[in-house]
């Protein structure tokens, strides 16, 4: 009998995570199985006890659970910590880990693009929510000396330079400096279907080979990668990111590696585009 694994958010009807997940299961014949639990608001204190009570092997996190689990957890990862957020969880013998593989799996799917020397990239981040606390983190341990983050709140952005590194930048002075960018991150969900019109900040003044990275991967390509990649910016979509977080939350559960062109290609076929 194999090991059952969840996913814990509210709503969870729309994630590919267990079509991916049990699609990897299958593929190494492994007799586990992945189930998408929908966790209302207020109940994950319960859903972390049901990991224990029916030995559950572990899980993921997504919204709006991923900060209020934390202090239902045994133990607490550095990574996790530092970012202030939770993803994946490992059932070690009835003790609880959390871990974050947002920031790791975003990491890698950067360098691919950029190739490993990044540390003297210039680097500015958009947003301050969770998913830049990932980002953020995993840049400054990785070793990038000058980034910079920009958000609609100063006081949220200030917080985040203070938990994870960076410095705070006016949206204003971001967009009058695009072109000393070599690397522009948009971590939140300006751009997100349904408001595909909307984007996080103007392209003008980017220069040519400017890689623009957006975490949304629905649609595949916002509008803001769109009109960068009219300027000659080199584009990176989220699915690096989904795919590679979630072959780390894998790897934790099972020891093995999850086969990335295989996942790249169901979320592809999943979200309506192509396996370029």
């Amino acid at each position: 009998m194999g090991n059952l694994y969840v996913l814990f958010g509210h709503p969870v009807g729309h994630s590919m995570s267990p079509i991916v997940h049990n699609e990897q299961f299958s593929l190494l014949n492994i007799p586990h199985h992945y189930h998408a639990i929908d966790v209302e608001p207020g109940k994950i204190k319960e859903a972390v006890e049901a990991i224990k009570a029916l030995s559950i092997a572990g899980a993921n996190v997504t919204v709006p659970h991923k900060v209020e689990i934390m202090k239902h957890l045994d133990h607490i990862d550095e990574e996790a910590r530092i970012i202030g957020a939770v993803n994946t969880i490992v059932n070690e013998n009835g003790v609880l880990t959390g871990y974050n593989t947002d920031g790791q799996g975003y990491l890698e799917s950067l360098l691919e693009v950029t190739g490993p020397d990044i540390s003297d990239y210039k680097i500015l981040v958009i947003g301050a929510g969770g998913a830049a606390r990932a980002v953020v983190t995993v840049l400054c341990r990785y070793g990038v000396n000058d980034l910079m983050i920009t958000n609609r709140t100063q006081e949220r952005a200030e917080a985040l330079s203070k938990d994870c590194g960076g410095q705070v930048i006016s949206k204003e002075k971001a967009e009058g400096m695009l072109s000393e960018f070599d690397v522009i991150i948009n971590t939140t969900s300006i751009g997100m279907s349904p408001n595909t019109d909307e984007m996080p900040m103007s392209v003008e003044g980017m220069k040519p080979k400017t890689i623009a990275s957006d975490l949304i991967y629905n649609p595949l390509q916002t509008r803001w990668l769109a009109e960068a990649e009219k300027r000659g910016a080199v584009t990176h979509s989220g699915i690096g990111m989904f795919v590679r977080q979630g072959a780390l939350a894998f790897k934790k559960w099972t020891g093995q590696e999850a086969d990335l062109e295989i996942m790249t290609k169901t979320v592809l076929q999943q979200l309506g585009g192509k396996n370029d």
